[in-house]
């Protein structure tokens, strides 16, 4: 038995011909052999195991061969190709920056490239993992970089290219390698089970594939461990048992439990894969993969997108197809902030069972559940539970010509304090707000009392059936009272402050703005019943000006006064107050008080 020698050294590519995933890269260095303009120095970067020092070997053979091929790559059969092949050329040279990366290195490096190759024509030294290099061992290899000897190709290697200091980047041409597909690790795997006399399955190696996370060493070294596991048959099943990957079937189970909005078969299924030792974490993060591809898998145009094999291509296409686009969005949406949660919460599983039961309850009707919203009939329930018990208010209607009608009936009254009718939602500029009215004698306000169902401005809105009274007057189109009990009622500072407040509450949601400022301003009872406004600044009075006809018309209502005048005064620029400094404040006070400076003295203060 012969020494055994793993995958990833053994199919380790000698030409460029066998690089896999990298034909532009490679197709690029065979042609600079062709024609003999070669760089002085090459950056090579990318993921791991893709192949940057692979192909770096690959070219220090082909640029020292003595009889290249006509496509560029090396004979094979001179006496530079031999030396490299037995690992005896003096010519290439490899240099491991991770344990090298000092100064002192780097100088003797330096010395190196001072003498000329003796078979062949170029020195070739090869700087795996440059980015270790320390700033002052970069700083030392800058001018020999730039400059090298004419015999001299440096060919740079690295993992994390943005480590690398700019001025090192500007003196190297820079090749990306890119990361394997699933496709290219796949068919590079069949070749060498083939080589081998491996059965396999191709949905396992697609598992192993998707593993490797786009690294070709990362996949045959996964490969030797399932070959040694299923003693040379490499099936589905023993893969994603040796790897300890979650079955994918689970995945295709739960979207189409989720579909059917089965929420119990989804928690059976959920402890089932928790009990075989998966984390919740890892089966949010796997099942939004999963709804992504099957997203990806309801348009023609986005199937390549699937790095997958064949048959599982085929999976995510039926499932697409009873999968709606809007479910699809909302899974994602919810599983990505599951994902975002998960790290914070402390109880983990719980936040994984209520993802999943919204998921689930996304195609539910409206009526059925809340499938990921408010539960649609749980206003009206509650609404049919309180407006029995309700008294009957008489509640005044202004109607656009301005009239207003007292004479409502009690339900009537209900639906406009719940928001279900009526104008409340109108702007103030077209009408006066329409509330309860009631007497109020400068006592304090009364406590407010509600019931289950009213949010908080509702709230506002109604007060105790004893308190309320009909409005004996109307009020015209153009805001004048009409014949009546109260059309001239006495009222306080009080009064028109009070109601001045209530009425900045009341206003429109689209006036909250402007009510936030109104609030702040004090309005002022001149010559009863004149009123007189004094607004801070010219917007202001501007937006006061839009509604004045309004706040007039409230004001006469609520006040019970059709007499009231209301005036807006703009105020005056005061004189600008100099900011004193502390030691002219003490001044100051030194005048008023001359004893002060005595205190200071004899105290011994000094001034800060």
């Amino acid at each position: 038995m012969g020494e055994y020698i793993v995958s990833a050294r053994k199919y380790r590519p000698t030409s460029f011909d066998t690089v896999v995933g990298q034909a532009a890269l490679t197709t690029t260095l065979k042609n600079a052999v062709k024609s003999g303009k070669l760089a002085h120095a090459y950056l090579f970067c990318g993921p791991r195991g893709v192949g940057k020092t692979t192909c770096a070997r690959i070219f220090a053979k082909a640029i020292n061969c003595q009889s290249p091929t006509a496509d560029g790559e090396a004979c094979n059969g001179c006496e530079s190709c031999n030396a490299f092949n037995e690992q005896r050329s003096f010519n290439i040279f490899e240099l491991d920056a991770a344990s090298n990366n000092s100064v002192e290195h780097i100088k003797t490096l330096m010395e190196q490239t001072r003498i000329p190759p003796q078979v062949g024509r170029y020195k070739v030294f090869i700087i795996d993992e440059v980015h270790m290099l320390s700033t002052a061992a970069f700083n030392a290899f800058l001018k020999t970089l730039e400059e090298p000897p004419a015999h001299v190709i440096f060919i740079l290697a690295t993992t994390e290219k943005h480590k690398i200091l700019p001025t090192i980047l500007s003196r190297c041409q820079i090749y990306d390698f890119e990361r394997m597909t699933v496709r290219n690790t796949v068919d590079h795997l069949k070749k060498v089970a083939d080589k081998e006399g491996i059965a396999y399955e191709e949905e396992a190696l697609a598992v192993i594939a998707e593993k490797a996370d786009g690294g070709m060493r990362d996949a045959l070294s996964i490969f030797d461990q399932a070959a040694s596991f299923c003693q040379g048959n490499i099936t589905y099943q023993k893969v994603i048992e040796d790897l300890n990957v979650l079955d994918s079937e689970n995945y295709f189970s739960i979207i189409d439990l989720a579909v059917g909005n089965s929420v119990s078969d989804i928690m059976v299924l959920l402890n089932s894969i928790i009990n075989k030792g998966f984390d919740g974490g890892l089966l949010i993060g796997g099942l939004a993969k999963h709804v992504r591809n099957v997203l990806m898998a309801k348009d023609e145009s986005t199937l390549p997108l699937l790095e997958v094999s064949d048959q599982q291509r085929e999976r995510y296409k039926e499932q697409a197809k009873k999968c709606d686009t809007r479910f699809l969005y909302q899974a994602l949406r919810l599983m990505n902030q599951c994902d975002i949660n998960y790290r914070q919460s402390n109880n983990k599983r719980l936040l994984v069972e209520l993802t999943l039961i919204e998921i689930a309850q996304i195609t539910q009707p409206d009526d059925a559940g809340s499938a990921g919203r408010r539960p649609g009939r749980l206003k009206s329930l509650f609404k049919n539970m309180i407006q029995p018990s309700q008294p009957t208010v008489k509640v005044p209607q202004v109607t656009k010509a301005g009239k207003v009608n007292t004479a409502v009936p009690t339900n009537k009254a209900t639906e406009t304090a719940t928001g279900t009718t009526g104008d409340s939602g109108k702007e103030m500029a077209e009408e006066p707000v329409r509330l309860p009215t009631y007497t109020y004698k400068g006592e304090a306000r009364p406590a407010l009392k509600g019931a289950v169902g009213f949010s908080w401005n509702n709230l506002r809105q109604m007060e105790k059936p004893e308190k309320m009274q009909t409005v004996p007057g109307t009020l015209g189109a153009d805001g004048q009272g009409k014949q009546g009990e109260d059309e001239h009622k006495k009222f306080s500072q009080q009064d028109l402050e009070f109601q001045w407040m209530s009425m900045c509450n009341r206003m429109p949601p689209k006036l909250n703005a402007t009510a936030a400022r109104m609030k702040n301003i004090r309005p002022m009872i001149t010559v009863f019943p004149a009123i007189e406004v004094t607004v801070d600044n010219q917007i202001m009075m501007e937006q006061m000006l839009t509604i004045k006809g309004n706040i007039l018309n409230t004001l006469k209502l609520y006040l019970h006064n059709s007499a009231i005048s209301l005036e807006l005064k703009l105020a005056e620029h005061r004189e600008q107050i100099k900011i004193m400094t502390r030691r002219e404040q003490y001044e100051e006070m030194e005048k008023q008080n001359p004893s002060l400076e005595k205190l200071r003295e004899q105290l011994d203060l000094e001034l800060a």
